[in-house]
Protein backbone atom coordinates (compact mmCIF):
# COMPACT_ATOMS: atom_id res chain seq x y z
CA UNK A 1 0.00 0.00 0.00
CA UNK A 2 1.59 3.51 -0.75
CA UNK A 3 2.14 5.34 1.69
CA UNK A 4 0.48 9.06 2.28
CA UNK A 5 2.83 11.38 1.79
CA UNK A 6 0.25 14.56 2.64
CA UNK A 7 1.31 16.64 5.42
CA UNK A 8 -0.85 17.28 8.09
CA UNK A 9 -3.00 20.65 8.47
CA UNK A 10 -0.76 21.89 11.22
CA UNK A 11 2.40 21.21 10.29
CA UNK A 12 1.71 23.23 6.76
CA UNK A 13 -0.04 25.88 8.91
CA UNK A 14 3.48 26.23 11.16
CA UNK A 15 6.08 25.54 7.33
CA UNK A 16 3.87 28.51 6.11
CA UNK A 17 4.02 30.84 9.25
CA UNK A 18 8.18 30.02 9.23
CA UNK A 19 8.10 31.14 5.70
CA UNK A 20 6.85 34.31 5.67
CA UNK A 21 8.68 35.07 9.13
CA UNK A 22 12.10 34.22 6.58
CA UNK A 23 10.97 36.52 3.89
CA UNK A 24 10.22 39.40 5.97
CA UNK A 25 14.13 39.25 7.44
CA UNK A 26 15.30 38.51 4.26
CA UNK A 27 13.23 41.12 2.06
CA UNK A 28 15.18 43.90 3.38
CA UNK A 29 18.27 42.62 2.56
CA UNK A 30 17.87 42.79 -1.01
CA UNK A 31 17.31 46.14 -1.12
CA UNK A 32 18.64 49.69 0.18
CA UNK A 33 17.44 51.76 3.39
CA UNK A 34 18.65 54.97 2.45
CA UNK A 35 16.25 56.15 -0.47
CA UNK A 36 17.94 55.89 -3.85
CA UNK A 37 18.02 59.75 -4.87
CA UNK A 38 19.37 60.59 -1.23
CA UNK A 39 22.22 58.12 -1.59
CA UNK A 40 22.73 59.90 -5.12
CA UNK A 41 22.78 63.10 -3.85
CA UNK A 42 26.30 61.66 -1.56
CA UNK A 43 27.23 59.99 -4.51
CA UNK A 44 27.35 63.43 -6.59
CA UNK A 45 28.79 65.97 -3.84
CA UNK A 46 31.68 63.32 -3.57
CA UNK A 47 32.36 63.11 -7.36
CA UNK A 48 32.25 67.25 -6.78
CA UNK A 49 35.04 67.66 -4.33
CA UNK A 50 38.53 67.07 -5.97
CA UNK A 51 39.82 63.82 -4.75
CA UNK A 52 43.83 65.35 -4.32
CA UNK A 53 41.90 67.56 -1.55
CA UNK A 54 40.21 64.54 0.81
CA UNK A 55 42.74 63.98 3.41
CA UNK A 56 43.06 60.49 4.65
CA UNK A 57 41.67 61.00 8.20
CA UNK A 58 38.59 62.87 6.96
CA UNK A 59 35.12 61.75 6.93
CA UNK A 60 34.68 61.56 3.28
CA UNK A 61 37.13 58.74 2.92
CA UNK A 62 34.57 56.77 5.18
CA UNK A 63 32.14 57.24 2.61
CA UNK A 64 32.08 53.84 0.90
CA UNK A 65 29.24 53.09 -1.11
CA UNK A 66 28.98 49.52 -1.46
CA UNK A 67 27.37 49.91 2.23
CA UNK A 68 24.03 51.93 2.99
CA UNK A 69 24.72 55.01 4.13
CA UNK A 70 21.90 54.88 6.66
CA UNK A 71 22.56 50.98 7.83
CA UNK A 72 26.27 51.71 8.26
CA UNK A 73 27.60 51.68 11.89
CA UNK A 74 30.90 52.73 13.23
CA UNK A 75 33.46 54.76 11.02
CA UNK A 76 31.39 54.70 7.97
CA UNK A 77 29.70 57.86 6.69
CA UNK A 78 30.60 59.89 8.98
CA UNK A 79 28.87 63.38 8.85
CA UNK A 80 25.31 61.55 8.24
CA UNK A 81 22.48 61.18 10.28
CA UNK A 82 19.34 59.47 9.40
CA UNK A 83 15.44 59.50 9.88
CA UNK A 84 14.39 56.37 11.34
CA UNK A 85 12.03 54.49 9.13
CA UNK A 86 8.83 53.19 9.97
CA UNK A 87 6.77 50.25 8.65
CA UNK A 88 8.34 49.82 5.06
CA UNK A 89 9.18 52.87 4.43
CA UNK A 90 13.03 54.04 3.80
CA UNK A 91 15.13 55.64 5.24
CA UNK A 92 16.44 59.68 4.54
CA UNK A 93 18.99 61.49 5.45
CA UNK A 94 18.21 64.06 7.90
CA UNK A 95 21.58 65.64 8.68
CA UNK A 96 24.66 66.90 6.19
CA UNK A 97 27.53 67.96 8.67
CA UNK A 98 31.21 67.83 7.18
CA UNK A 99 34.40 68.01 8.82
CA UNK A 100 36.83 71.41 8.10
CA UNK A 101 39.58 69.20 6.08
CA UNK A 102 39.77 71.90 3.83
CA UNK A 103 37.40 70.35 0.55
CA UNK A 104 37.82 71.80 -2.38
CA UNK A 105 34.80 72.02 -4.85
CA UNK A 106 31.56 73.20 -5.54
CA UNK A 107 27.40 72.24 -4.32
CA UNK A 108 25.77 69.86 -6.68
CA UNK A 109 22.55 71.30 -7.25
CA UNK A 110 21.43 67.69 -6.93
CA UNK A 111 21.55 68.38 -2.97
CA UNK A 112 17.62 70.14 -3.51
CA UNK A 113 16.65 66.35 -3.32
CA UNK A 114 17.79 66.13 0.08
CA UNK A 115 13.97 67.31 1.11
CA UNK A 116 14.56 65.90 4.56
CA UNK A 117 17.68 67.49 5.66
CA UNK A 118 17.29 69.63 8.96
CA UNK A 119 20.92 70.41 9.21
CA UNK A 120 23.56 71.13 6.69
CA UNK A 121 27.49 72.45 7.69
CA UNK A 122 29.98 72.69 5.31
CA UNK A 123 31.85 75.23 7.30
CA UNK A 124 35.48 76.12 7.18
CA UNK A 125 36.81 74.66 4.01
CA UNK A 126 37.27 75.84 0.01
CA UNK A 127 33.75 75.60 -1.42
CA UNK A 128 33.60 77.72 -4.42
CA UNK A 129 31.18 78.92 -6.73
CA UNK A 130 27.55 80.07 -6.65
CA UNK A 131 25.00 78.53 -4.34
CA UNK A 132 23.02 76.39 -6.38
CA UNK A 133 18.94 77.88 -6.27
CA UNK A 134 17.81 74.22 -5.29
CA UNK A 135 18.39 74.59 -1.67
CA UNK A 136 14.84 76.61 -1.72
CA UNK A 137 13.65 73.13 -1.77
CA UNK A 138 15.17 71.91 1.73
CA UNK A 139 11.59 73.22 3.57
CA UNK A 140 12.44 71.32 6.66
CA UNK A 141 16.09 73.29 7.18
CA UNK A 142 16.43 74.25 10.71
CA UNK A 143 20.31 75.18 10.47
CA UNK A 144 22.29 75.74 7.16
CA UNK A 145 26.50 76.63 7.90
CA UNK A 146 28.45 77.06 4.90
CA UNK A 147 30.80 79.80 6.73
CA UNK A 148 34.54 80.36 5.64
CA UNK A 149 34.05 78.70 2.44
CA UNK A 150 34.30 80.63 -1.40
CA UNK A 151 30.81 81.04 -2.43
CA UNK A 152 30.07 83.48 -4.73
CA UNK A 153 26.63 85.15 -6.28
CA UNK A 154 23.39 85.82 -4.87
CA UNK A 155 21.40 84.24 -2.21
CA UNK A 156 18.18 85.97 -3.68
CA UNK A 157 16.93 82.82 -5.32
CA UNK A 158 16.82 80.35 -2.60
CA UNK A 159 16.94 81.92 0.98
CA UNK A 160 13.32 82.79 1.22
CA UNK A 161 12.26 78.80 0.69
CA UNK A 162 13.60 77.85 4.02
CA UNK A 163 10.70 78.40 5.64
CA UNK A 164 12.01 76.73 9.00
CA UNK A 165 15.04 77.45 9.44
CA UNK A 166 16.40 78.82 12.51
CA UNK A 167 20.09 79.78 12.35
CA UNK A 168 22.07 80.93 9.09
CA UNK A 169 25.53 81.51 8.79
CA UNK A 170 26.95 82.55 5.62
CA UNK A 171 29.79 84.27 6.99
CA UNK A 172 33.22 84.34 5.08
CA UNK A 173 32.41 84.11 1.99
CA UNK A 174 32.38 86.23 -1.37
CA UNK A 175 28.54 86.31 -1.39
CA UNK A 176 27.29 89.53 -3.24
CA UNK A 177 24.12 91.76 -4.78
CA UNK A 178 21.91 92.50 -2.36
CA UNK A 179 20.81 91.26 0.95
CA UNK A 180 17.15 90.06 -0.02
CA UNK A 181 13.33 91.77 1.08
CA UNK A 182 11.89 88.33 0.98
CA UNK A 183 14.60 86.95 3.72
CA UNK A 184 11.93 89.09 6.17
CA UNK A 185 9.72 85.70 5.57
CA UNK A 186 12.07 83.31 7.93
CA UNK A 187 9.63 83.66 11.17
CA UNK A 188 11.33 81.19 13.11
CA UNK A 189 15.10 82.59 12.29
CA UNK A 190 17.06 83.02 15.69
CA UNK A 191 20.45 83.83 14.41
CA UNK A 192 21.60 85.77 10.80
CA UNK A 193 25.22 86.11 9.90
CA UNK A 194 25.91 87.31 6.69
CA UNK A 195 29.32 89.11 7.83
CA UNK A 196 32.67 88.81 5.81
CA UNK A 197 31.18 89.30 2.47
CA UNK A 198 30.15 91.90 -0.57
CA UNK A 199 26.84 92.69 -0.12
CA UNK A 200 26.06 95.56 -1.26
CA UNK A 201 22.86 98.05 -1.14
CA UNK A 202 20.46 98.91 1.92
CA UNK A 203 19.54 96.96 4.45
CA UNK A 204 15.57 96.18 4.21
CA UNK A 205 13.17 96.00 6.34
CA UNK A 206 13.81 93.24 8.93
CA UNK A 207 11.13 93.85 11.93
CA UNK A 208 9.19 90.95 10.13
CA UNK A 209 11.93 88.81 11.76
CA UNK A 210 10.22 88.97 15.10
CA UNK A 211 12.81 86.08 16.65
CA UNK A 212 15.84 87.23 15.80
CA UNK A 213 18.24 87.39 18.74
CA UNK A 214 21.58 87.65 16.79
CA UNK A 215 22.42 89.57 13.41
CA UNK A 216 25.79 90.18 11.93
CA UNK A 217 26.55 91.92 9.13
CA UNK A 218 30.14 93.23 9.48
CA UNK A 219 32.35 93.64 6.80
CA UNK A 220 30.39 93.94 3.88
CA UNK A 221 29.69 96.95 1.46
CA UNK A 222 26.26 97.90 2.48
CA UNK A 223 25.14 101.81 2.68
CA UNK A 224 22.33 103.77 3.75
CA UNK A 225 20.07 104.15 7.07
CA UNK A 226 19.54 101.67 10.03
CA UNK A 227 16.49 99.49 8.92
CA UNK A 228 13.58 98.69 10.98
CA UNK A 229 14.90 96.32 13.37
CA UNK A 230 13.33 93.13 15.29
CA UNK A 231 12.66 94.12 18.98
CA UNK A 232 14.28 91.14 20.71
CA UNK A 233 17.72 91.81 18.70
CA UNK A 234 20.25 90.53 21.40
CA UNK A 235 23.36 90.93 19.21
CA UNK A 236 24.06 93.78 16.51
CA UNK A 237 27.10 93.92 14.34
CA UNK A 238 26.93 96.02 11.61
CA UNK A 239 30.75 97.34 11.74
CA UNK A 240 33.01 97.75 8.24
CA UNK A 241 30.27 98.79 6.20
CA UNK A 242 28.94 102.69 4.51
CA UNK A 243 26.01 103.15 6.70
CA UNK A 244 24.83 106.66 7.74
CA UNK A 245 22.56 108.88 9.87
CA UNK A 246 21.59 108.02 13.37
CA UNK A 247 21.50 105.53 15.62
CA UNK A 248 19.38 106.86 18.17
CA UNK A 249 16.46 104.03 17.21
CA UNK A 250 18.67 101.73 18.68
CA UNK A 251 17.64 103.00 21.87
CA UNK A 252 14.37 100.64 21.59
CA UNK A 253 15.92 97.73 21.12
CA UNK A 254 15.77 97.09 24.89
CA UNK A 255 16.86 92.96 24.86
CA UNK A 256 20.60 94.30 22.87
CA UNK A 257 23.13 93.18 24.88
CA UNK A 258 25.83 93.90 22.42
CA UNK A 259 26.07 96.52 19.87
CA UNK A 260 29.03 97.51 17.18
CA UNK A 261 28.61 99.94 14.84
CA UNK A 262 31.90 100.77 14.44
CA UNK A 263 33.67 101.68 10.94
CA UNK A 264 30.63 103.40 9.32
CA UNK A 265 29.65 106.92 8.36
CA UNK A 266 27.00 107.29 11.25
CA UNK A 267 26.03 111.20 12.90
CA UNK A 268 24.40 112.74 15.35
CA UNK A 269 24.68 111.26 19.14
CA UNK A 270 25.08 108.40 21.27
CA UNK A 271 21.40 108.63 23.01
CA UNK A 272 20.56 108.32 26.78
CA UNK A 273 18.15 105.36 25.82
CA UNK A 274 21.15 103.65 24.13
CA UNK A 275 23.11 104.47 26.95
CA UNK A 276 20.34 103.03 29.51
CA UNK A 277 19.38 100.10 28.03
CA UNK A 278 19.21 97.52 30.50
CA UNK A 279 21.56 94.88 29.33
CA UNK A 280 23.54 96.68 27.16
CA UNK A 281 27.09 95.17 28.42
CA UNK A 282 29.07 96.01 24.90
CA UNK A 283 28.97 99.34 22.45
CA UNK A 284 31.19 100.48 20.19
CA UNK A 285 30.71 102.99 17.55
CA UNK A 286 34.02 104.20 16.85
CA UNK A 287 35.29 105.17 13.78
CA UNK A 288 32.32 107.23 13.07
CA UNK A 289 31.20 110.67 12.74
CA UNK A 290 29.05 111.14 15.83
CA UNK A 291 29.19 114.31 17.56
CA UNK A 292 27.72 114.15 21.18
CA UNK A 293 27.52 111.42 24.10
CA UNK A 294 24.09 111.49 25.88
CA UNK A 295 24.30 110.29 29.57
CA UNK A 296 21.90 110.75 32.42
CA UNK A 297 22.52 111.87 35.51
CA UNK A 298 22.62 108.11 37.49
CA UNK A 299 21.67 105.19 35.02
CA UNK A 300 21.81 102.92 38.54
CA UNK A 301 24.45 100.70 39.51
CA UNK A 302 22.59 97.76 37.63
CA UNK A 303 23.86 98.64 34.22
CA UNK A 304 25.40 95.80 32.70
CA UNK A 305 27.80 98.10 30.75
CA UNK A 306 31.24 97.03 30.53
CA UNK A 307 33.02 98.07 27.28
CA UNK A 308 32.67 101.72 25.89
CA UNK A 309 34.15 102.20 22.59
CA UNK A 310 33.34 105.48 20.81
CA UNK A 311 37.37 106.61 19.68
CA UNK A 312 37.52 108.59 16.20
CA UNK A 313 34.56 110.34 16.18
CA UNK A 314 34.12 114.13 16.04
CA UNK A 315 32.63 114.11 20.17
CA UNK A 316 32.60 117.64 21.12
CA UNK A 317 32.15 119.17 24.60
CA UNK A 318 33.19 117.89 28.14
CA UNK A 319 34.12 114.06 29.24
CA UNK A 320 30.78 112.73 30.50
CA UNK A 321 31.21 112.80 34.28
CA UNK A 322 28.18 110.65 34.38
CA UNK A 323 30.01 107.86 33.05
CA UNK A 324 31.31 106.76 37.13
CA UNK A 325 27.83 105.94 37.54
CA UNK A 326 28.57 102.91 35.56
CA UNK A 327 30.02 100.43 38.13
CA UNK A 328 30.70 97.49 35.44
CA UNK A 329 32.36 99.71 32.81
CA UNK A 330 35.79 98.35 32.49
CA UNK A 331 36.78 99.59 29.39
CA UNK A 332 36.66 103.33 28.04
CA UNK A 333 37.86 104.85 24.94
CA UNK A 334 37.24 108.27 23.71
CA UNK A 335 40.77 109.09 22.07
CA UNK A 336 40.74 110.74 19.08
CA UNK A 337 37.47 113.49 19.81
CA UNK A 338 37.60 116.83 20.18
CA UNK A 339 36.55 116.53 23.71
CA UNK A 340 38.02 119.75 25.77
CA UNK A 341 37.70 121.12 29.55
CA UNK A 342 39.46 119.05 32.71
CA UNK A 343 39.47 115.39 33.68
CA UNK A 344 36.31 115.23 36.02
CA UNK A 345 37.88 114.46 39.66
CA UNK A 346 35.55 111.13 39.96
CA UNK A 347 37.51 109.52 37.13
CA UNK A 348 40.39 109.03 39.37
CA UNK A 349 38.76 106.85 42.36
CA UNK A 350 37.52 104.70 39.14
CA UNK A 351 41.55 104.12 38.01
CA UNK A 352 41.80 100.58 38.30
CA UNK A 353 38.71 99.85 39.89
CA UNK A 354 37.29 99.13 37.66
CA UNK A 355 38.49 101.41 34.78
CA UNK A 356 41.12 98.63 33.35
CA UNK A 357 41.82 100.19 30.02
CA UNK A 358 41.21 104.13 29.54
CA UNK A 359 41.87 105.95 26.31
CA UNK A 360 41.33 109.82 26.02
CA UNK A 361 44.49 110.44 23.91
CA UNK A 362 44.15 113.27 20.94
CA UNK A 363 41.78 115.18 22.24
CA UNK A 364 41.89 118.97 23.91
CA UNK A 365 41.89 118.19 27.60
CA UNK A 366 43.18 120.58 29.93
CA UNK A 367 44.54 121.52 33.74
CA UNK A 368 45.86 119.15 35.58
CA UNK A 369 45.02 115.41 36.38
CA UNK A 370 43.38 113.77 39.10
CA UNK A 371 45.61 112.95 42.05
CA UNK A 372 44.73 108.87 41.64
CA UNK A 373 46.17 109.00 38.04
CA UNK A 374 49.85 109.57 39.94
CA UNK A 375 49.41 106.91 41.81
CA UNK A 376 52.57 104.20 41.75
CA UNK A 377 49.75 101.19 42.69
CA UNK A 378 47.35 101.94 39.94
CA UNK A 379 47.32 99.59 37.11
CA UNK A 380 45.96 100.65 34.18
CA UNK A 381 45.94 100.24 30.49
CA UNK A 382 45.67 103.30 28.22
CA UNK A 383 47.04 107.12 27.22
CA UNK A 384 46.68 110.55 27.95
CA UNK A 385 48.70 111.78 25.00
CA UNK A 386 48.60 114.96 22.50
CA UNK A 387 46.37 117.15 24.93
CA UNK A 388 46.35 119.63 26.79
CA UNK A 389 47.48 118.84 30.43
CA UNK A 390 49.97 119.42 32.63
CA UNK A 391 50.74 115.53 32.09
CA UNK A 392 54.04 114.62 33.24
CA UNK A 393 56.21 112.33 30.59
CA UNK A 394 57.82 110.44 33.34
CA UNK A 395 53.91 108.68 33.75
CA UNK A 396 53.11 106.18 31.85
CA UNK A 397 49.45 107.25 30.80
CA UNK A 398 51.47 110.50 29.45
CA UNK A 399 54.20 109.28 27.49
CA UNK A 400 53.72 110.61 24.19
CA UNK A 401 53.70 114.21 25.21
CA UNK A 402 51.38 117.39 24.72
CA UNK A 403 50.22 119.24 21.65
CA UNK A 404 52.14 122.41 21.28
CA UNK A 405 50.67 125.58 22.99
CA UNK A 406 49.65 126.58 19.74
CA UNK A 407 47.47 123.71 19.32
CA UNK A 408 45.81 124.18 22.85
CA UNK A 409 44.36 127.78 21.89
CA UNK A 410 41.63 128.92 24.25
CA UNK A 411 42.47 125.85 26.55
CA UNK A 412 43.40 126.39 29.97
CA UNK A 413 46.37 124.39 30.53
Amino acid sequence: MAKDMHLHPSVSTSCSIIFHILLAFILPLFHSLTLQSDIEVLQSLNRSIDPNTIPPSSYLTTWDFSADPCESTGERFLGILCSVPSGNSTSRIISLDLDDAGYDGYITPSIGNLTELISLDLSRNRFRGPLPDTLKNLKKLIRISISGNFFTGSIDGWIHGLKMVERIDLSKNLLSDRIPARISELRRLTHLSLSNNRFSGRIPNLRGLWQLQTLELGSNMLFGSLPKLPTRLRTLTLSHNRLSGHISSLGMLKELRSIDVSYNRFSGSISRRIMALPELDHFNASFNQITAMEVDHSPGSNSPLQVLDAQRNQLQGHLPANLIYFTRLAVLNLAHNRLSGRIPVAYGKKLGRPWRTLFLDDNFLSGRLPPQFYSSIVRIRGSLANNCLRCPVKFLLCRGGQRAASGCVGETV
